[in-house]
């Protein structure tokens, strides 16, 4: 048989390989042959537009060549140190990450991807105030190490609560409201209120952190009132809480600004990052730490460590990565093009579509709720966003479905006639849903 088929590497992945998050034997990957861009394609030539961005961590695009290049240097001088030893990469790397953090930060700890950056986020602060409780957000994610899953707020936490000291929260989402509100200014207003009781019930004394998603992404893309983070911060500082902002998927681009809550008027004492720093290319993530936690650890030992922290090869993404999308105004792009062309568009098929709910976003950071009668705002069942789903990519569309909404997360250097395509293939398929699903 020969290997390069699509069937034939899915074969192979199928009998060998086990995914996370899934059902090994409903699986049925696609075989992805190569990528540039925006677009990839599979063995048999049959393309797709990358609506994705994978897991929304190729923000500079597929295969750029300023960074491949850069990786295939890097290992042929350097391809792994120790972490305990310099080297320059590292420190390039660091100071690129902290010329676009805000003032009052100047160190980064590297960790292996956006989970353990939040597991070490969390334990900066736990060591930092002596406390054992960290609140976070009922609709979140973390990730799927033992911490950063039970910080998460959805459902995939609950077969995973084996660690313990954390407490969660509804944080404002205006169309779901859990607050009865009417309008943004309501539901900021009550989800600070109940924040603020939560503080008070869980212990003041008892919190360390308030780990937040400035814009939740894998829980809906869910852009909070302007006001929201302003006050989280205000509450933090009241009660002497670490705030921990995780902008694995929101930062680097996503939303048009380096890092998301520059939208907002707050700044976290820890900065979690990972995904769009080098668009994943080489696995890597980190921490950026503010002064006053930092120098903290001058005279106190940090009990954490990993064995790849600030592994050459991902540190040489990283710096290639931020130069290229500096050099070619790739995050003023996903601006442009996303507030602009992407948003107008989401905005058009939701006038036109009743199984558009709502469209909601910022940048290339968007997300269309999908349901079923729109009067009642029902989700739509998961066997019809499935077959939308399949629809899309047999459009030559990868869309990145997540319960009952389209992510429409493209990578950040999307052309305008990429977006028309996209949206053309999104108006058709969510036409004909329309009249199949909506009551």
């Amino acid at each position: 048989m020969n290997p390069m088929t699509n069937d034939a590497v899915s074969a192979l992945d199928q009998q060998h390989v086990f995914h996370s998050w899934s059902q090994q034997n409903l699986l049925n990957p696609l075989a992805i042959a190569g990528a540039k861009g925006c677009r990839l394609w599979d063995f048999e030539g049959k393309e797709y537009l990358d609506f994705s961005s994978q897991l929304v961590n190729t923000n500079i695009g597929h295969q750029h060549p300023k960074v491949i290049e850069a990786i295939k240097a890097q290992a042929d001088t350097l391809a792994t140190i120790a972490p305990a030893h310099a080297n320059a990469t590292r420190g390039e790397a660091a100071r690129r990450i902290l010329e676009r953090a805000p003032k009052g930060f100047s160190k980064v700890f590297f960790t292996n991807a956006g989970a353990d950056a939040n597991e070490n986020a969390m334990r900066m602060a736990r060591a930092m105030t002596g406390r054992p409780k960290i609140l976070s957000a009922y609709r979140s994610y973390h990730g799927n190490t033992g911490s950063a899953i039970v910080a998460t707020g959805d459902p995939r936490r609950i077969p995973n609560e084996y660690a313990h000291g954390h407490a969660h929260f509804f944080n404002p989402f205006l169309y779901r409201s859990d607050f009865w509100a009417d309008n943004e200014e309501q539901e900021c207003e009550r989800a600070l209120a109940h924040l603020r009781r939560v503080i008070e019930c869980e212990g003041p004394g008892a919190i360390a952190a308030i780990l937040l998603e400035p814009i939740p992404g894998a829980a809906g893309i869910l852009v909070p009132p302007r006001q929201y983070l302003k006050g989280v911060r205000e509450l933090a500082d009241e009660f002497g809480i670490v705030l921990i902002f995780d902008e694995v998927m929101a930062g680097f681009g996503r939303t048009g600004r380096w890092f998301a809550f520059e939208h907002f008027e707050a700044v976290p004492d820890l900065i979690v990052f990972a995904k769009g720093v080098n668009s994943g290319y080489v696995p890597c993530g980190g921490v950026v730490i503010s002064d006053a936690i930092s120098q903290h650890f001058d005279d106190r030992m940090f009990f954490g460590g990993l064995t790849y922290s600030g592994h050459p090869l991902a540190m040489a993404s990283i710096v290639a990565t931020l130069d290229a999308m500096q050099d070619e105004g790739v995050v003023a792009n996903a601006d442009r093009v996303g507030n602009g062309p992407l948003a107008q568009g989401l905005a058009g098929l939701a006038e036109r579509h009743a199984i558009v709910g709502e469209t909601r976003g910022i940048g290339v950071f968007h997300a269309l709720e999908l349901v079923s009668d729109p009067a009642s705002r029902t989700p739509l069942a998961p066997d019809a966003v499935a077959d939308i789903r399949g629809r899309l990519l047999d459009r030559g569309l990868m869309p990145f479905v997540g319960g009952n909404r389209i992510h429409v997360v493209p990578p950040c250097i999307v052309s305008e006639a990429e977006v028309a395509t996209g949206l053309a293939i999104l108006d058709e398929v969510l036409g004909d849903a329309s009249r199949k699903y909506v009551n």
